[in-house]
């Protein structure tokens, strides 16, 4: 009889708990109002897009919540004939996406605006309005204004890789697979040492068919298109520079590019441009000059360019023996012009022998050189 009673009162407590748990068990209420009012920017407000400038804040009037929780907001934008059914951009506000107000850098409104349609240097209308949700309800304001923008030369989105190809570079036009590869600087900035020959080439930003295509106007404006841009000098070396940030290029001349060394004060050789980014001179003859204290073997590189004569020499202001040192003390990098500062120094091994010198300004990997002594 007692063990019955056990079971019955266990079971009845069970029942109680049980009981106890659907009472605290409340519904998850989702319900969420439209943003009402847009307060800032004002409808037709003017902005101009400068690169790096200061952000633009976009504020609103709070949703409500029918429990109060949390309500989760987004800036969206579109183009000017849009409905927001699909959005070209979407940004949570500030405070992680809970705060009534996003400021938004204008490198971001750039972006956005050549999504909405708007080109470089030029003056369009992009809408903007807000979305307020509760995990799966999303409530559109009923309410947009439109922003008149103006962007500054240049691509909001930049290419992240580029390519050289046509009849006047190394690779040819006949297999684009083989174009060549620019090295990417900064983003959005890219440089290639090569040399170019009478004919056309174009940028892409794929070594292949599909690629976007870009080519430098008669101003040196970068252009995106299939136009191609002519040289008619004699196959020559130059150094290409290519801002699509700012839209703008830098081709340049390389007349030479000299062995300096120090004690000399002087250019003691002199490399020639073999092809594939790489100068080369496979014989400078070399003798460390004759100090009190010991012999000099210190040494960098003086680039002659059509705009002006340029130092490339190490990252350190003084350095050791090259021996045991890693790759990276043979890296190249711009310095001034003092005589004995950036300065590398040779293998004693070199010491009135010849040394074969070469210089690679390779797209794929730093910039950088050898010295070796030969017979």
């Amino acid at each position: 009889m007692k063990k019955n009673f056990g079971t019955a009162a266990l079971g009845l407590l069970m029942l109680l708990m049980i009981s106890s748990c659907k009472k605290d068990q409340r519904a998850l209420d989702m319900n969420v109002s439209a943003v009402s009012t847009l307060l800032a920017p004002a409808n037709a407000t003017s902005l101009n897009l400068e690169p790096g400038g200061a952000g633009l804040t976009f504020k609103w009037s709070a949703a409500t919540a029918a429990d109060g929780g949390l309500i989760l907001y987004e800036v969206a934008f579109d183009k000017a004939s849009g409905d927001f059914s699909k959005p070209v951009y979407r940004i949570l506000s500030d405070g992680s996406g809970v705060q009534t107000q996003a400021t938004i850098p204008a490198d971001t409104l750039n972006k956005i605006a050549s999504l909405a349609g708007v080109a470089s240097s030029s003056t369009g209308a992009i809408k903007w309005t807000v979305m307020a949700s509760k995990a799966t309800n999303v409530q559109l304001s009923q309410s947009a204004n439109t922003i008149q923008v103006t962007r500054p030369a240049g691509f909001a989105i930049p290419p992240t890789t580029l390519y050289l190809t046509g009849t006047a570079t190394e690779a040819g036009a006949a297999d684009i697979s083989k174009s060549l590869a620019f090295k990417q600087i900064t983003p959005g900035v890219f440089e290639l040492y090569t040399s170019l020959q009478p004919g056309t080439y174009q940028l892409t930003d794929k070594a292949s068919s599909t690629g976007t295509k870009y080519y430098l106007d008669d101003k040196g404006i970068i252009q995106q298109g299939a136009g191609t841009t002519t040289i008619t000098a004699a196959k020559s070396a130059y150094r290409i520079r290519l801002n699509f940030n700012v839209a703008t290029s830098s081709v340049v001349g390389i007349q030479s590019l000299g062995l300096f060394m120090s004690a000399y004060n002087s250019e003691i050789g002199q490399l020639s441009y073999m092809g594939n980014s790489t100068w080369e001179n496979p014989k400078i003859p070399v003798t460390f000059y004759q100090f009190s204290w010991g012999r000099d073997e210190r040494y960098k590189f003086v680039l002659h360019t059509s705009n002006g004569v340029e130092y490339l020499g190490s990252s350190n202001v003084n350095n050791s023996a090259p021996a045991g040192q890693p790759a990276s003390y043979f890296y190249l990098t711009p310095v001034g012009n003092a005589q004995w500062d950036n300065t590398y120094k040779f293998d004693p091994s070199i010491d009135t022998h010849n040394a074969k010198v070469d210089v690679y300004f390779t797209a794929s990997a730093p910039y950088s050189h050898t010295a070796t002594a030969v017979n």
